[in-house]
């Protein structure tokens, strides 16, 4: 893999990991196209999803720092025995959101067999792409919504994590699928792509983590450091650019346009496979 091959990679990556159209299926579809194989490419992956985890880390970093100090303030409140007397603040429930979000994905971890076989078939990515489209379809003509993060309680924050649960199969975008769950669950749009967001952090690093031992196992090899450089610091600029887009879409236009990009990339996808 070369340098200029990383950077394309990088910019799939940051673009696709923000944006509801699933950067697995798009990394799966390139691997597939350029015969990109074995646990090189595997730690090069992980580097990518840490680069964009970084970039959402920046962006969220008013959240991030209340959810720090909610889990600081709220463990000083469990060790003293004040945790009932005292209402939480919004940086401890915003933690405890983020941790009942993510308990859907510890079952869906058992899932990962399944998953690298469907990476390794392109039609079938093609034919998740367009559900994904579908599904982005439906969430933008849901009537409005008005709970924000403030006001939620726990049950929104599971069922949200439910929905994730289909994110994990390459084709079906991560955000998509948590920006639906947050429509469904009320929220308003806005807020939805804000918990999609910061849903992400815990959801990249368990991947990663998850993904480390191979990642070890493999390593680099030196003639892959500078591609793996120069695609990590391009996921993580785009990645700023994508969250700003997406957080623009979410304001202003809904998210029809990439309901039409991932159907057509999806029908695109299986023609290439089932005909060449």
């Amino acid at each position: 893999m070369g340098i200029l091959e990383s950077i394309l990679y990088g910019i799939l990556q940051g673009i696709a990991e923000f944006l509801p159209i699933s950067s697995s299926g798009h990394l799966a579809l390139a691997h597939n196209f350029f015969g990109a194989e074995g646990e090189q490419y595997l730690a090069f992956d992980i580097l990518l999803h840490l680069a964009t985890l970084f970039a959402v880390l920046i962006m969220y970093r008013r959240e991030v720092w209340l959810i720090a100090k909610g889990f600081f303030t709220l463990m000083g409140k469990v060790f003293t025995g004040k945790v009932k007397k005292a209402p939480l603040e919004f940086g401890e429930r915003l933690f405890l959101m983020l941790c009942v979000a993510s308990i859907p994905l510890v079952p869906a971890a058992l899932l990962s067999d399944y998953v690298e076989a469907v990476n390794g078939t392109s039609w079938l990515i093609g034919c998740l792409l367009i559900f994904n489209g579908c599904m982005l379809w439906f969430s933008d003509r849901l009537s409005a919504g008005k709970i924000t993060l403030e006001q939620a309680g726990w049950l929104r924050p599971f069922l949200v994590g439910l929905v994730q649960m289909v994110g994990v199969l390459p084709g079906i975008s991560r955000s998509g699928s948590t920006i639906t769950g947050g429509r469904l669950c009320g929220f308003t749009r806005e807020d939805a792509v804000r918990f999609s967001f910061l849903m992400s952090m815990p959801a990249i690093l368990g991947a990663c983590v998850l993904e480390l031992p191979d990642f070890f196992a493999g390593g680099i090899s030196s003639e892959l450091v500078a591609p793996c450089i120069a695609g990590a610091l391009t996921a993580f600029v785009v990645g700023l650019g994508a969250i700003k887009l997406l957080q623009f879409f979410a304001r202003k236009k809904g998210f029809t346009l990439f309901s039409v990009y991932t159907v057509v990339i999806g029908l695109a996808a299986i023609v290439a496979d089932l005909c060449l």
